[in-house]
């Protein structure tokens, strides 16, 4: 094993022991007879797999990877997204004939990189802007995932990972940057629509803090003398 395979095995294994310090499956437990985050738990586990296998699948002449990896942390949040994106990129093993080095470099790459710099920035967004719903859609949703997806994408192409390397190394890098946008504009339009309509299926979200007036406003309208 090289250096650079010691490197990514060593950073999903520091990427577990961070998830579970916190212990994530406490956020599976049912609370007053339901588990929120079930569904989008296993819409994950059963769609991210068969989003890593469309490399080996489609074999395309520039092939495009779909991470999934931001909008897993917008669902599921952090902890529980390592292990899905884990499961997802072990999978390619058996779905593309992928190496166990090749699918450590792509579940680190493509899933524990991106899902750390969505939760990284995200906090940073939410810390800078407030908790406003707009900062939320278009910076968590949207921009995050976007520099998120890109950045990982151009760095795993300088480090000539073999899913963006070859003949087609210069379209990859242009397919990348097209990619990362589409990805970051599904991810925001799928957190819009459940924050409208299932906003309970996202982690990263809540009622009680984006649509919670502010207490100067509340304690005004209490204190507005009766006519």
């Amino acid at each position: 094993m090289d250096a650079g395979a010691a490197t990514e095995a060593t950073l999903l294994a520091l990427a577990w022991m961070a998830a579970f310090a916190v212990r994530p499956w406490r956020l599976l437990r049912p609370h007053q007879g339901q588990v929120p985050l079930a569904t989008p738990f296993l819409a994950c586990l059963t769609v991210l797999p068969w989003l890593w296998a469309w490399p080996g699948l489609a074999a395309l002449p520039v092939p495009l990877h779909w991470s999934g990896a931001p909008l897993a942390v917008l669902l599921v949040g952090w902890p529980l997204a390592i292990p899905l994106l884990t499961v997802a990129g072990f999978s390619t093993m058996a779905s593309t004939g992928a190496s166990l080095a090749e699918a450590i470099a792509l579940t680190v790459w493509s899933g524990v990189l991106p899902a750390t710099l969505v939760l990284v920035m995200g906090h940073a967004v939410r810390k800078t802007l407030g908790a406003n719903p707009v900062a939320y859609m278009l910076g968590r949703a949207f921009l995050v995932p976007l520099l998120a997806l890109g950045g990982c994408g151009l760095a795993a192409s300088l480090l000539g990972h073999g899913w963006v390397s070859g003949a087609a190394g210069e379209l990859q890098r242009i397919a990348i940057a097209l990619l990362a946008m589409g990805e970051a504009s599904w991810s925001c339009a799928i957190a819009s629509l459940l924050v409208a309509w299932r906003p309970q299926w996202l982690a990263t979200w809540s009622e009680g803090l984006y649509l919670a007036r502010p207490a100067r406003a509340r304690m005004q309208r209490v204190q507005r003398p009766h006519r």
